[in-house]
């Protein structure tokens, strides 16, 4: 924000050039990725909508999650155990949902 102009000086200039924005009580705000989870706890979200155009303003406390099943290091384990391709451990691993199964599995095939 800019130091000189109070809060309700701000709203009006953005009135006048045409931007709104509205506040979203929101409790939790959570982004999914292809390989994590975002979640903003004690959000404060604005919704601004500007030349026609919407987006969210979003801060918090940010907390990321992984989303994979198994680690890289579990998937080079088989690998190295095994001489198998990675997508052959990464299968071996969702089948059996073991690391030791998908050794023993891919070691017996």
């Amino acid at each position: 924000m800019i130091p000189s102009i109070n809060p309700h000086q701000m709203q009006q200039v953005m009135r006048k050039l045409g931007v709104k924005q509205e506040e979203i009580e929101a409790l939790e705000v959570i982004i999914t990725c292809k390989d994590k989870r975002i979640r903003i706890i004690d959000p404060h979200v604005s919704k601004i909508i500007m030349m026609g155009d919407e987006s969210l303003q979003i801060t918090g406390k940010f907390i990321e999650e992984s989303l994979e099943r198994f680690s890289k290091d579990d998937i080079t384990t088989v690998i190295e155990q095994t001489n198998c391709s990675e997508a052959e451990a990464v299968a071996a691993l969702e089948e059996t949902d073991d690391l030791a199964g998908a050794i023993l599995k891919l070691k017996k095939e």
